[in-house]
């Protein structure tokens, strides 16, 4: 019997995967029925999942986790802001949960950055620029179903 072919970079590959933060609420899920093609070491998923799929044999499954520095950045108090509640005007009423795109200034130019609204009351409106998923461990189950050349 001859001895399976294993994953490797560069090979184009399809696969499926669930990708949950502890707690298990699933945040990615690409079933079977549509999966994803795509070149290993593309960067079209973390590199840690990639890097996870190396030596994976069609039809196999993996579960693993990948530690935050890795997926989505350690979360970062310093990220956390009290914004006056004057800057958003008549415009909006921010809400906790809603995600904001504001202007921040870095390296001397602005830039439209993404914002998680914590908090808000009539002085100020507290937000957070971490990504939603800083600082979680993602654990991804992944299902290598074919590898392509």
């Amino acid at each position: 019997m001859a001895e399976q072919r294993q994953a490797r970079f560069f090979d184009t590959v399809s696969m499926s995967y669930t990708a949950s933060v502890p707690g298990g609420e699933v945040i990615e899920q690409v079933p079977e029925s549509a999966p994803v093609t795509l070149s290993l070491g593309s960067g079209r998923v973390l590199m840690a999942v990639e890097a996870a799929m190396m030596g994976m044999q069609v039809g196999e499954s993996r579960t693993f986790n990948i530690q935050p520095e890795d997926a989505f950045g350690r979360y970062d108090p310093k990220l956390k802001q009290d914004v006056p509640r004057a800057v958003f005007g008549d415009r909006i009423d921010p809400q906790p949960g809603m995600v904001l795109a504001l202007s921040v200034e870095r390296n001397g130019r602005k830039q439209q950055v993404p914002a998680t609204v914590l908090a808000a009351d009539h002085q100020s409106v507290t937000v957070d620029y971490n990504h939603p998923l800083a600082g979680k461990t993602i654990t991804y189950t992944v299902k290598l179903l074919a590898i392509g050349s």
